[in-house]
């Protein structure tokens, strides 16, 4: 049983690994649900960490049908990925229809090679799970990221559970979106082979001095908050998956 923690900083990343994650889906921009991180914390990433770095590669957030343009974002991404030691690749697309786009994702994946891809949540937002998960088999991908079609794992489990069964070893099967100590082991019980978790902690700013009528942050964060991983959230996770391997 793997557990794969989603970071957005450094910090979050060295505090996985002390968690005793067993892998970190590096990404940029919280706000966005996710997006490719910058060269430099990828660098950065892989000097410090000893568990396996997979790298997220999508170029906005948004929804997951893509242009010419934003594709060959994509493929730069995922060769500058690779060329400072990435040990996979994160991704997903969907064609207008909400069917997987099969022929795309099949050449992204081709070039990430030898680096494993996951096809991330864009599957939960795919019209049909059991064609989706066909679809996605076809292309490569080693694991889907999955919430079960719901706003959270937990909600997903009876959907997690046909995944399970319908890909019957051909692709791992991962949950991700509201995991904790508190529902980790119904979601071992549904037989998944991972949990994705981003044990997310809410810490104020250092900063003294502020401006509290403007902001330069989204909605989802204010200017003096910063969202890190709390080890607190992680290690129980970890233990309770790793004491059933």
């Amino acid at each position: 049983m793997t557990i794969e923690v989603c970071a957005y900083s450094l910090q979050s990343c060295l505090t996985a690994q002390t968690a005793g994650a067993d892998r970190v889906e590096l990404c940029g921009s919280l706000s966005e649900g996710g997006t490719t991180p910058s060269i430099g914390l990828i660098t950065e990433a892989r000097r410090h960490l000893n568990l396996s770095l997979y790298v997220m590669i999508r170029p906005r957030g948004g929804d997951f049908l893509y242009s010419d343009t934003e594709i060959a974002v994509m493929r730069a991404d995922i060769e500058a990925a690779k060329n400072v030691g990435a040990d996979g690749i994160v991704l997903g697309l969907l064609r207008a229809d909400g069917t997987v786009d099969e022929e795309t994702t099949k050449t992204l994946v081709d070039l990430a090679q030898p680096l494993p891809v996951t096809f991330h949540r864009a599957f939960d937002m795919s019209r049909d799970p059991a064609e989706a998960l066909e679809a996605i088999i076809r292309t490569g991908c080693a694991r889907i990221l999955t919430s079960g079609q719901a706003t959270s794992a937990e909600s997903g489990v009876p959907v997690l559970q046909q995944l399970v069964e319908q890909a019957a070893g051909r692709i791992e099967i991962m949950a991700g979106v509201g995991v904790s100590i508190r529902n980790a082991q119904a979601l071992l019980n549904a037989g998944v082979d991972a949990l994705h978790l981003s044990g997310k902690s809410s810490q104020a700013s250092p900063m003294e001095y502020r401006r509290q009528e403007l902001s330069m942050a989204s909605a989802v964060l204010g200017e003096y908050e910063r969202i890190e991983a709390s080890a607190d959230a992680i290690a129980p996770v970890v233990a309770l998956a790793h004491y059933q391997k």
